[in-house]
């Protein structure tokens, strides 16, 4: 079941409290030392990473305390998911937070057999921002415009590519009727504001940073599937005991987050200038907070789109039955 983050629980929020992370929750037998290395994105999309990798630093971790005391998580941050999921194919990640189309993606190029999500984590949170005096309405006007988009082959490099498409004009990977251009997030900001891009795709706090600060206009605001959690299939197959109790966190991290929403933003907010070496302001994270939608689950036809999409975009031919892709730990 989908829910927004801005919507209060029902339930006493005393029953998701932060003093409830002090509470040490029953665990099992954990290898001696475990190190395990979780991949994310400096993004609010990856809302539960953010929250978890603060409190870590609070020293209250979310995490190690549902895995116990063997285990000690690495949290890594990646640009995009292409990234990510390049570390779950060499090794150097075990699980990571990722968009859909890079963990399809890489379950194409494994024959289906090296890469499986295990959890859903967000949806919503991207959108396509256009500069103001442009007069961009549909797919037509973009003939001969730059997008930005942060990373090729993303969810969001995909979506633009097969909106695009699918309004008439001929895009490729180097250029086309439009110029789909991969690019940082940060970078992206720049040259918006610089006028050096027509539009950008991206996600949140960006979209909201690209309207608050460069005073961009969103033009189609994306409400499908943004974050999944995966996992490879060697490190499921050796811990899976370890996936199923991060996965359960994750879960109940996901209820504290809908729970209290207030606190949540603070925690985004404080990771964020950490691993940014920034200061993200209040107000930009309550503006992007009100278009995501956290999630534990994945749906199936969901993915089967960001197929069809990527198969539009050209970046995918032949794609392994779907149904082994998600699994319940």
């Amino acid at each position: 079941m989908k829910r927004p983050l801005y919507i209060l629980s029902l339930l006493a929020a005393s029953a998701f409290g932060l003093t409830g992370c002090n509470q040490q929750p029953q665990t099992g037998a954990a290898p001696a030392n475990l190190v395990l290395r979780i991949g994310h994105f400096p993004n609010i999309t990856h809302v539960q990473a953010l929250v978890a990798n603060a409190l870590t630093r609070q020293g209250k971790g979310w995490f190690e305390q549902r895995l116990g005391p063997n285990v000690t998580i690495q949290w890594y941050s990646y640009n995009a998911g292409p990234s990510a999921t390049e570390g779950i194919l060499a090794g150097s990640i075990d699980m990571t937070f990722v968009g859909p189309s890079p963990a399809i993606n890489a379950y194409a190029r494994s024959g289906g057999k090296e890469i499986r999500i295990v959890s859903g984590a967000a949806d919503g949170g991207s959108a396509l921002v256009v500069q103001p005096d442009q007069n961009l309405k549909t797919q037509a006007d973009f003939k001969g415009k730059k997008i930005a988009t942060p990373q090729l082959g993303n969810t969001q490099d995909i979506s633009c590519r097969e909106w695009l498409t699918a309004g008439g004009l001929s895009v490729t990977q180097n250029g086309g009727d439009a110029q789909v251009i991969p690019t940082e997030n940060p970078d992206q900001l720049a040259l918006f504001k610089l006028k050096k891009i027509d539009a950008a795709w991206t996600v949140e706090p960006w979209v909201s940073r690209l309207e608050l600060e460069g005073g961009g206009v969103p033009l189609v605001n994306g409400t499908d599937t943004i974050t999944v959690l995966v996992t490879s299939t060697k490190f499921l197959s050796d811990h899976g005991d370890i996936v199923e109790k991060f996965v359960a966190a994750e879960h109940d991290l996901t209820a504290w987050i809908q729970h209290n929403p207030d606190e949540a933003q603070k925690l985004v907010q404080s990771e964020l200038d950490a691993e940014t070496k920034g200061k993200i302001s209040a107000a930009l994270i309550a503006h992007a907070w009100k278009t995501i939608i956290t999630t534990d689950t994945v749906s199936l036809p969901a993915l089967e789109q960001f197929v069809s999409n990527a198969k539009a975009a050209g970046f995918l031919h032949q794609v392994p039955d779907l149904s082994q892709l998600i699994v319940n730990p």
